[in-house]
């Protein structure tokens, strides 16, 4: 009876904490965005924070929009359920970093204004590629966000104790899910609307401060767990995970050898080839990390911001190790599906663990929790900013002022039209994460990733190099890569088919991958070369142009 007592005590203080360190985070970054929003005058200061971020600065931010709840609850729970295989998401995002680096970073800080049609449009007609531009921004945008919200409703449903069956405040598992969706919704469009670039990137700093720092307290906490032996902490991974030694080999989840099924096997290992693909090349297409690069004032900070990322990212996925096989070890498989079946609780219950363990008792579990569960939902909401203020610039700057206006609109209606997009992307975002709550955050993210590694990049790469590339090209590209990885993302097993599909109890799935990247990425890039042969358009004075602007930074805004 006192034990039962001790554990509700405890349960009720990790919610009152956990309210408690939320409200905080809420009230002193709303504070950050409306002393932004004074700070915010023109269309430059909305789009790019004035270009006023040094390298360090954006580099901080780069990774508080990176480090998204898809790196610390999604692959977190996905090393705990399966183990050296979850790992590969972790190598994915870092590697895709420099990709960005060495093909996209500075030749677009040059070349470009707030988003990445500026880029494309540059020697093209801006009608038909800006329009392009938005809707496969938009399309990338919400695929994200979607995996943010997912993680957002996970963490509540535990932070408040629910499980299936129980209820808070007479709210159900389900219910309490979609009541935080729409909150965590609500808080993004205020943040955008109200506090613009300037208001984003500095949550995204603090966020990314706060991430890092729980991070490595319960990295130091699982290691001297197991007096910082490594091989003590996998071996116990392994045992209780109830795979034995399979856990810490590839083929647990991806690439698995279906016994007398040739077919499936090649199935199975080409959706891993699919999912490294996306995962490598999806970062130098992904919108809401390219306008990034526009907030620096040089190209040099540009490259200096990346570099700045790659370090802090690089250190977060190797923390995402010990979290993960922590996880699996210290919690258990089973105790982690019977929260939240994808995984994504996997960090905060850790957490939980930990706090038992070093600071005693359900007290401390339910301290260590709240203040971890903080930081995710700060992840969540700077991550979820970033998106919304990327696709409603994309929205208002290159399809309302360039297509509808033709350029004719200042810079007060263009800022306004943008607020308003940012209402209406994220009432369309809340909406669809209400479907997608069984899925695991990161496996979200990676679709995303193959989205825009199969629209966006082919387009810009082409745009940055290649003399002959032009309008049509460009429109092929982006809508050839978008619809036809949107295409076999409805016909896979993601939406339908599968009892961890969005709409599990219907079947209309023929696709047999996963993630779409393997064909759609170069199916885009098909796309583009043959629009660019069949059209003569050709306007080498305009690449010259570009190639000079690119390089050097000449008349660059």
């Amino acid at each position: 009876m006192n034990t039962v007592l001790a554990a509700e005590a405890g349960g009720g203080t990790a919610r009152n904490l956990t309210i408690t360190l939320f409200l905080v985070f809420v009230a002193v970054t709303l504070a950050i965005t409306i002393w932004a929003s004074r700070q915010t005058k023109t269309a430059t200061d909305f789009y790019a924070g004035g270009r006023s971020f040094s390298g360090f600065q954006n580099g901080m931010a780069i990774g508080g929009d990176y480090m998204s709840a898809a790196s610390f609850l999604g692959i977190a729970g996905i090393i705990a359920l399966y183990g050296y295989d979850g790992f590969l998401y972790s190598i994915g995002f870092l590697v895709a970093w420099l990709v960005a680096l060495l093909l996209v970073a500075e030749l677009l800080r040059n070349s470009g204004r707030y988003t990445m049609a500026d880029v494309l449009a540059f020697r093209m007609r801006q009608r038909p590629v800006r329009t392009a531009a938005a809707v496969s921004t938009i399309t990338v945008s919400i695929f994200y966000l979607l995996a943010q919200m997912v993680g957002a409703g996970a963490l509540v449903a535990l932070l408040l104790g629910i499980k299936p069956g129980t209820t808070f405040l007479g709210m159900d598992a389900d219910t309490a899910k979609v009541a935080t969706i729409i909150m965590v919704g609500a808080l993004m469009i205020i943040y955008v609307t109200v506090g613009g670039m300037k208001g984003t990137t500095y949550v995204q700093i603090v966020k990314a401060f706060l991430l890092m720092t729980g991070a490595l307290v319960m990295t130091v906490l699982v290691l001297a767990k197991y007096n910082f032996n490594l091989s003590a902490l996998l071996g116990d991974a392994a045992a209780t995970s109830g795979k034995g030694d399979a856990f810490l080999e590839p083929g647990l989840r991806y690439g698995v050898e279906v016994a007398g099924n040739a077919t499936q096997t090649f199935y199975n290992k080409m959706d891993l080839l699919s999912l490294g693909i996306a995962l490598v090349l999806g970062t130098a297409g992904l919108p809401h990390i390219l306008i990034r690069f526009y907030t620096v004032p040089t190209a040099k900070a540009a490259r200096k911001s990346v570099l700045w990322a790659i370090g802090i990212i690089g250190t977060f996925y190797l923390l995402t190790l010990a979290l993960g096989f922590g996880a699996a070890a210290l919690v258990g498989g089973k105790e982690i599906v019977a929260q939240d079946k994808a995984g994504n609780t996997a960090a905060p219950q850790l957490a939980e663990e930990l706090g038992r363990s070093f600071l005693g008792g359900d007290l401390g579990g339910a301290t260590l929790l709240a203040i971890i569960a903080a930081v995710a939902f700060a992840t969540i909401l700077a991550v979820v900013a970033g998106l919304t203020l990327a696709s409603s610039s994309s929205l208002a700057h290159d399809f309302y002022a360039n297509v509808i206006k033709k350029g004719q609109t200042s810079e007060r209606q263009e800022v306004r039209v943008a607020r308003i997009s940012a209402l209406v992307i994220g009432a369309v975002s809340i909406a669809l994460s209400i479907y997608a709550q069984s899925l695991n955050v990161a496996f979200l993210v990676a679709l995303a990733f193959a989205v825009a590694a199969s629209g966006n990049l082919p387009a810009i790469l082409y745009s940055l190099f290649w003399k002959r590339f032009n309008t049509s090209g460009a429109v092929w590209a982006i809508y050839g890569g978008l619809v036809s990885a949107v295409f076999l993302v409805f016909f896979s097993p993601v939406v339908s088919g599968a009892p961890t599909s969005m709409f599990p109890d219907h079947d209309w799935q023929w696709f047999p991958l996963s993630n779409p990247g393997l064909l759609s990425i170069p199916f885009g890039f098909l796309c583009g070369w043959i629009g660019t042969l069949i059209s003569k358009e050709h306007d080498e004075d305009k690449y010259a142009e570009l190639e000079v602007r690119a390089l050097t930074g000449a008349g660059a805004h």
